[in-house]
C-alpha cells in the first residue's frame, strides 16, 4: 500500500460500504483496468476460456483465483484490486460455461449451465497453470471458492506441490440438494440422462429474468450485493443462474472423489478452508470432514457470513480478507 492511505479503502485496500459504487466505478476498475492483460486460451479439448492476468508492481507472487458456480471473475474485482494493492499479480479465469469462455450450443437457454465431465473444470485449471501462471512470479497461492472449492481440491490432490498456499471459501465438497436423499437426487438426474434430458434446466431451475434480491442471496454485505447484482443485470454474459441435470450429476458425484481414501492427505501445502455460518449453497459437514483430513490445515466458520464470504458486510469482510492474506504473506517469508 501507498503511505497515502485512501479513504475510500481500508488498510488492505478494500473499499469501504459507503458510496461503494462509486469508489468501484472512479478508483478499482480504472486501476485493475490499467494493470489487465486480456486473452483466450484453449482449455481442456480446445474450448476457449476468457483469461485475466493482472501484473502488479513489484510483485511477491501470484495469486490464481477460481470462481463458483454461475459467476465470473469480474465478481471478485474488489479482492483482486486489494491483491494488486498488496503487491500479488493475479491469474484468473472465467470457468467454461460461465462467464466469456466457451458454453455448450445445445442447451435450453444461455443461462443455463452444463458440464458433462466434472473434471473438464480440473483440466482446464491444469492447462491456465501450465500456459500462464508458470510465465508469472513465483511463489504461487491460490484462492477458490464454492464450485471453485471441488475443483481445485481435485488439482491439488492430483498436483500437490504446484502451491504454496491455499484457502478455499465456502468450497463444495458437497452441494446442497434440497433435503432430498442424495441417492434419490442421482437417481432422477440418471433417469432424466437416459431420456435424453441431461442437458435440460433442472426441475427446479428457472431462465434469468430479474435481478437478484439482496434477502435470497448469498451476500450478506448489501452495497456489495447491489454493485454485482446492477453490473449482472446489464451483462448477458454473467446470466448463468441454474444447472443442468448433468451438472447437477456431476456435481453430486464430486464428493467422493475429493474425500476418496487417502485423497486429501496427499495436500501437505498449508491450507486454510472457511465455511460460511449461513451457507444454503454447500453442506457444512464434508466440508469439515475434507478439513479434518488436511495434513496441515484446518476449517473456520465465518460468523455473519452467507456462502459468498467475500461479499460480506466490512465488519465481517475485513477482518476474515485481513488474515487471508497474513496467511498468502506466509509464502514469501518461507
Amino acid at each position: 500500500m501507498n503511505s497515502m492511505q485512501d479513504a475510500r479503502l481500508n488498510e488492505d485496500a478494500l473499499v469501504l460500504s459507503g458510496n461503494y459504487a462509486e469508489t468501484m466505478r472512479e478508483l478499482v476498475l480504472p486501476y485493475l483496468a490499467e494493470h489487465r492483460q486480456q486473452m483466450t486460451l484453449p482449455g481442456w479439448e480446445g474450448k476457449p476460456l476468457a483469461v485475466s492476468r493482472f501484473d502488479a508492481e513489484e510483485p511477491r507472487g501470484t495469486l490464481v483465483l477460481v470462481h463458483g458456480f454461475t459467476s465470473c471473475v469480474e465478481k471478485f474485482s474488489e479482492l483482486i484490486y486489494s491483491l494488486l494493492r498488496n503487491r500479488w499479480s493475479v491469474l484468473a479465469y472465467d470457468q467454461r460455461g460461465h462467464g466469456y469462455s466457451w458454453r455448450e450450443k445445445d442447451l435450453p437457454d444461455d443461462s443455463v449451465v452444463n458440464v458433462d465431465h466434472f473434471e473438464d473444470y480440473v483440466r482446464d485449471l491444469e492447462i491456465v497453470c501450465r500456459e500462464i501462471l508458470q510465465k508469472m512470479p513465483a511463489p504461487y497461492v491460490l484462492f477458490s471458492h464454492s464450485m471453485g472449492g471441488a475443483v481445485s481440491g481435485l488439482f491439488l490432490e492430483q498436483h500437490p506441490d504446484a502451491f504454496a498456499r491455499a484457502v478455499f471459501c465456502a468450497p463444495m465438497i458437497a452441494p446442497q440438494h434440497g433435503g432430498i436423499p442424495i441417492f434419490l437426487a442421482e437417481g432422477l438426474c440418471r433417469a432424466e440422462k437416459a431420456l435424453g434430458r441431461g442437458h435440460q434446466r433442472i426441475f427446479f431451475s428457472k431462465p434469468y429474468s430479474d435481478p437478484e434480491t439482496f434477502e435470497e442471496s448469498n451476500a450478506s454485505g448489501r452495497e456489495r450485493f447491489d454493485w454485482y447484482n446492477d453490473l449482472r443485470h446489464r451483462t448477458a454474459a454473467y446470466h448463468t443462474n441454474g444447472p443442468t441435470y448433468q451438472w447437477t450429476l456431476e456435481a453430486l458425484g464430486v464428493t467422493g472423489k475429493l474425500l476418496a481414501p487417502g485423497a486429501v492427505e496427499r495436500i501437505e501445502i498449508p491450507v486454510k478452508v472457511y465455511g460460511a455460518e449461513t451457507d444454503q449453497s454447500v453442506l457444512p459437514e464434508p466440508q469439515a470432514a475434507f478439513a479434518a483430513r488436511l495434513k496441515n490445515g484446518g476449517r473456520t466458520v465465518v460468523a455473519g457470513a452467507r456462502h459468498e464470504i467475500y461479499r460480506s458486510s466490512d465488519a465481517v469482510l475485513f477482518p476474515w480478507w485481513h488474515e487471508i492474506l497474513a496467511f498468502y504473506a506466509g509464502a514469501v517469508i518461507g
